[in-house]
């Protein structure tokens, strides 16, 4: 088994997209993780996205990240909006026909966290079952009708309460009247990009991957 992040290339709805892999020996499931909004500056290679993989490799996962297009290798360019959801949903199918017999967790950070929830809607219509569903600061007010979040899956919900980029009432909001059993962690004193606050955001993940 590999013990660091491969390069690999994966064929999506607008070329190849770049992603890191990492197997773990015994891994009890695979972790694709979504990153921040390309237009802000957001890779894989984001912070808190590293956090996130490293996390689920602790706790035993694959793990994967990737760009979405135009980022970095990725060939395309920005959608904004349902094309990064279309990415995920590309190398979610890289995944399950690498991994068949181990189930899928989504995470996601900022934007992410909207690619990851809209990404795992789509897979549960599909009929794919889902572990878990991570959203971390999440830009909620981009799911609509049209990009719905994944509903059966267990979700944990994770949100600074000094967040300067994703206003957190809102992301309160959203969980009060999502009408579904879920996670909500507020983080005291963080910003959205969780300064001094990363082993934080690990101390809350690792227990409930």
């Amino acid at each position: 088994m590999l013990i660091r992040e491969t390069p690999v290339m994966i064929d999506g709805p607008s070329g190849q997209l770049e992603a890191l892999c990492l197997e773990v020996a015994e891994a009890r499931g695979v972790a694709l993780i979504c990153h921040p909004n390309p237009v802000q500056g957001g890779t894989m290679l984001n912070k808190v996205v590293s956090t996130l993989q490293r996390t689920a490799r602790d706790a035993g996962y694959h793990t994967l990240r990737f760009n979405y297009r135009g980022v970095g290798a990725s060939a395309g360019s920005h959608d904004m909006g349902t094309g990064e959801v279309d990415d995920a949903e590309a190398v979610s199918h890289w995944l399950r026909e690498r991994y068949p017999d181990l189930p899928i967790t989504l995470m996601g950070f900022s934007f992410g966290g909207f690619v990851a929830a809209a990404l795992g809607g789509r897979l549960e219509l599909q009929g794919v079952e889902l572990a878990k569903l991570f959203m971390i600061a999440p830009a909620v007010t981009r799911l609509s009708a049209d990009t719905p979040p994944a509903e059966r899956c267990p979700l944990v919900m994770i949100q600074p309460d000094a967040d300067e980029v994703i206003e957190p009432q809102r992301v309160y909001d959203w969980s009060a009247d999502l009408g579904r059993a879920h996670e909500l962690l507020k983080v005291a004193e963080c910003g959205h990009f969780f300064h001094g606050k990363l082993t934080d955001l690990k101390d809350l993940l690792l227990p409930r991957l």
